[in-house]
């Protein structure tokens, strides 16, 4: 993406001075990367969550083409906004030429042109918190209430069926308690029901809609606490559970759509995952309450034979700088893997940048929390 008019100003502000009113808005650094010479992905948005509470959500670009990472453009591409992004960023991705920013505790998606990051609109959803997209529609979770820790928290939870042209909300479907991940496979709806409010009586069930009619008919019981989903391109429907962090420990599910039913189990912990191609890639943090430490795997699972094929993608020994794994995404063009760091939790993180073998090729400082990225496609040919 050729960067547009006010990332042009902003750099030349950058170099040529250095009075800047707010040190938490500046182009950073350009980053020596390597890059294939005919690509059709020119960048990727990185959001960053940002604290709860502190309205500290902000959106960083890598630009493939000029080879330099923007950090916090969302200020200065909407000077307008008075509160910027927002707060908690939850969920990233482009549909069509939309950029979508879900902001849990801001109660909205922010809807972005996607190549310039300019405002277009605004959808107001109470605790939204993933969106996917199918036939021209996006698909929300919404916890349907406030923020709260209760084990008596009985609001159920939403889909929100939004239209992308009008950016209208056309139609909601009740599911279960406090849902996250969804995916979309043979016409049907599969959502996370995690009940993460309810500790330590969570939520168990992957609910099914029918698209057509926008209707619950199903519910299978997987696990306790339920979280991210994804489909793979045979139909399978792959979706993990956190766990209660205690005596039951994270896994892998995999669900038949054809048959809605639960086929397979995998015994690995799940933090969060990308599926390319036939691999799934997996960030598992999992804490050991006897060395009081992280037990840490970057793992690969082949969904086709459903087979772990590594633990540690991370190959040169570099995983022993990444202290907080979090947010992971894969090039579908060059296959180099992307892995971010939080740390803290509450200074910026780093992002790293693996080639296909998990050898480390560069890394860069983040906003605070990186955690969702979204690529976005070439306009015109390099051919």
């Amino acid at each position: 993406m050729k960067v547009n008019c006010i990332f042009l100003a902003l750099l030349i502000a950058f170099c040529f001075t250095s009075c800047r009113k707010d040190p938490e808005i500046f182009l950073h650094e350009e980053v020596p990367v390597t890059h294939p010479q005919f690509i059709s992905i020119q960048g990727f948005y990185l959001l960053n969550e940002g604290n709860m509470g502190q309205n500290k959500s902000t959106l960083d670009y890598f630009d493939y083409e000029e080879g330099v990472y923007y950090r916090n453009i969302y200020g200065e591409a909407n000077p307008s906004v008075p509160k910027e992004l927002g707060d908690v960023g939850n969920d990233l991705a482009i549909y069509g030429n939309k950029l979508y920013a879900v902001i849990n505790c801001s109660n909205k998606i922010e809807v972005m042109d996607a190549k310039t990051a300019e405002r277009i609109g605004q959808i107001d959803i109470p605790n939204c918190r993933y969106i996917t997209f199918y036939n021209g529609f996006a698909y929300v979770t919404s916890y349907a209430g406030p923020v709260t820790i209760d084990p008596d928290y009985q609001q159920i939870g939403y889909i929100a069926k939004i239209d992308t042209t009008s950016l209208q909300i056309l139609d909601k479907c009740l599911v279960g308690l406090q849902p996250d991940g969804l995916a979309i496979a043979n016409g049907k709806i599969y959502v996370a029901n995690s009940g993460g409010y309810l500790s330590p009586n969570y939520e168990n069930t992957v609910s099914v809609i029918d698209a057509a009619s926008f209707k619950e008919i199903k519910q299978i019981k997987v696990a306790v606490n339920l979280h991210r989903v994804c489909a793979d391109k045979n139909g399978n429907i792959w979706v993990n559970t956190r766990g209660d962090y205690f005596n039951t420990s994270s896994k892998l599910y995999c669900i038949d759509s054809k048959t809605d039913q639960l086929t397979d189990s995998i015994n690995i912990a799940v933090s969060n995952f990308h599926l390319d191609d036939d691999r799934l890639y997996i960030i598992g943090v999992k804490w050991n309450y006897e060395t009081m430490s992280n037990e840490i795997n970057y793992g690969i699972v082949d969904v086709v034979s459903k087979q772990i094929i590594t633990k540690k993608f991370i190959t040169d020994g570099t995983d022993i700088n990444i202290k907080t794994p979090y947010g992971i995404i894969v090039n579908p063009i060059t296959k180099d893997i992307y892995v971010t760091d939080v740390k803290n939790y509450i200074s910026p993180g780093t992002l790293y940048c693996f080639d296909k073998n998990g050898k480390q090729k560069w890394n860069v400082s983040t906003g605070d929390i990186p955690a969702h990225i979204a690529f976005i496609g070439k306009y015109k040919s390099n051919f």
